[in-house]
């Protein structure tokens, strides 16, 4: 078998076989790439987060959670390659994997990580990109921001609400729609009522993911806000940082003509 040595996003230089065929994905969005760059049965096998495409949630084996491995099932797996992430896998799972499989971890904040990832994951699995760039460029740029600035609060958990702030890749595609984030903090602060309302933000938009935000969630923070725009948005648009971001231009550009 042949090795090449790449780096991951995390700078850590990993050793991996030409044309791996026995690949764990760790992340969602991940997963949902790997499918879309074709590589079928050479995935063995996937977190129980993994929903896209069904098929290969139905068919293929389940590693436990993302933040939960059961490493002894990825272990009888026997992977010749393990996708994870930073932010989403814990430092100390992907430690103990590293010891006995290649383990090539992403690092995304922005949509421009979120393609050098892309390309980075077809690179060590031996197929082309081409054609997922083209589309997601060709998106982004044809999307048209908000005429004027709007602030905004996206929020993505509820007791306590947490919000996503700077250094997050949703602050990035908010950016690309013409949002400004109220949010001053990095990453997944916790809100009080009391803050949200200091924060008095124009629009709020309420994640599907994690928490499965609902109607009822909008008549709750109408009632600290009543001048807001509050909306209900897809998640896996603003989060999922793989080739789902092919599908990413007609939603964000309907929200935003939504708000205009």
């Amino acid at each position: 078998m042949e090795f090449r040595t790449v780096t991951d996003q995390l700078g850590r230089t990993v050793l991996i076989p030409i044309n791996p065929q026995r690949i764990v994905s760790l992340v969602p969005s991940q997963t949902e790439l790997l499918f879309d760059l074709g590589l079928g049965d050479r995935v063995v096998g996937i977190t129980k987060f993994c929903v896209h495409p069904n098929e290969w949630f139905r068919t293929k084996t389940h590693v436990g959670g993302t933040k939960k491995l059961h490493m002894g099932v990825i272990r009888e797996l026997n992977p010749d390659l393990i996708i994870a992430n930073k932010e989403e896998n814990n430092q100390a799972d992907i430690e103990a994997l590293e010891t006995d499989f290649p383990v090539w971890v992403s690092d995304v904040n922005d949509l421009d990580s979120a393609l050098d990832m892309i390309r980075s994951v077809a690179q060590i699995t031996d197929s082309d990109p081409s054609q997922l760039i083209h589309e997601i460029d060709t998106g982004f740029a044809d999307l048209k921001p908000l005429n004027s600035t709007k602030g905004v609060l996206y929020l993505i958990w509820k007791n306590p609400y947490m919000a996503a702030g700077f250094d997050t890749f949703i602050n990035d595609i908010l950016e690309h729609c013409g949002f400004e984030n109220v949010v001053s903090e990095t990453r997944y602060p916790e809100l009080t009522e009391q803050q949200i309302i200091g924060l008095n933000p124009k629009v709020i938009l309420l994640s599907s993911e994690p928490f499965p935000f609902k109607e009822k969630h909008i008549v709750e923070l109408q009632q600290l806000l009543p001048n807001a725009e509050i909306k209900l948005v897809n998640g896996e648009t603003f989060s999922w940082y793989g080739s789902r971001l092919t599908h990413a231009k007609p939603y964000l550009a309907q929200l935003v003509s939504s708000l205009k």
